[in-house]
């Protein structure tokens, strides 16, 4: 995980990877009310925390009546949010050879999201510098155009240190024109910073939460936290603590 007291600069070549499978499901579902009610736990042993509730200015994949809810707060820059998903290769590797049965997660969710048993929310942490939060607010412009999803594979996909100019303004809005977006409404959107409110509300959100660094994830079942993901956790941990959660 990379926290927010100790960032270590990642100069990590990562070549063009194959979109996440599932990521880009048909049934993508966009809340379109507000119901819940936030969410407090105390069974991290350091107080209690509150999650904000999910809502229409999340993004979600899947069913919002599944049983079970995956929250995940995560940064653009950061390389285990990419590798968790599937992408940073390089990280990959060096995560099997401490692991020899590590396996990134995100892949597998999905297929739970598919089945209808889980709800995926992605939500911004940026903090790793300039770079993250004009990543995490180009990405919200691209949802504007229905592209937030395919935007968001090619940032992980497209990882290349951190604050050295590949998430450049120059560099996001090449990323647009390259997935079919209407670049002039693109840049617009990204040049006036429609969503720098947006990317800074999610932030302080997450400290409430109490998310130190990236990944951060909360496994929800009937609106309560039963369990978090704490940085770049094997396939087989989150698997079984999203099973558990289905029982």
């Amino acid at each position: 995980m990379e926290t927010e007291t100790k960032i270590e600069s990642n100069k990590l070549s990562v070549p063009m990877a194959i979109i996440v499978a599932g990521i880009l499901i048909a049934g993508a579902i966009y809340f379109s009310s507000v119901t819940p009610k936030n969410i407090s736990t105390n069974n991290t042993g350091t107080g209690v925390i509150t999650l904000a509730p999910v809502g229409k200015e999340d993004r979600t994949l899947g069913n919002p009546d599944a049983k079970v809810t995956l929250v995940i707060y995560e940064d653009f820059q950061c390389p285990f949010c990419g590798a968790i998903a599937g992408f940073n290769p390089s990280l990959i590797q060096m995560l099997k050879q401490r692991d020899p049965n590590w396996a990134p997660f995100l892949p597998e969710v999905m297929n739970y999201v598919k089945n209808g048993d889980v709800l995926f929310v992605y939500r911004d942490w940026a903090f790793l510098g300039p770079e993250s939060t004009k990543a995490a607010e180009a990405a919200r412009c691209a949802g504007d155009q229905g592209k937030f999803w395919e935007y968001h594979d090619y940032l992980y996909s497209h990882q290349n240190g951190e604050n050295e100019g590949n998430f450049s303004d120059t560099k996001l809005k090449s990323f647009a024109k390259n997935l079919g977006l209407e670049v002039a409404i693109f840049s617009q959107c990204l040049d006036e910073s429609k969503y720098a409110q947006a990317v800074a509300n999610s932030k302080d959100e997450g400290l409430k939460a109490g998310v130190t660094g990236t990944p951060k994830g909360f496994i929800l079942k009937d609106g309560e936290i039963v369990s978090t993901i704490d940085g770049a956790e094997p396939l087989s941990s989150v698997k079984q603590k999203i099973d558990t959660a289905l029982e």
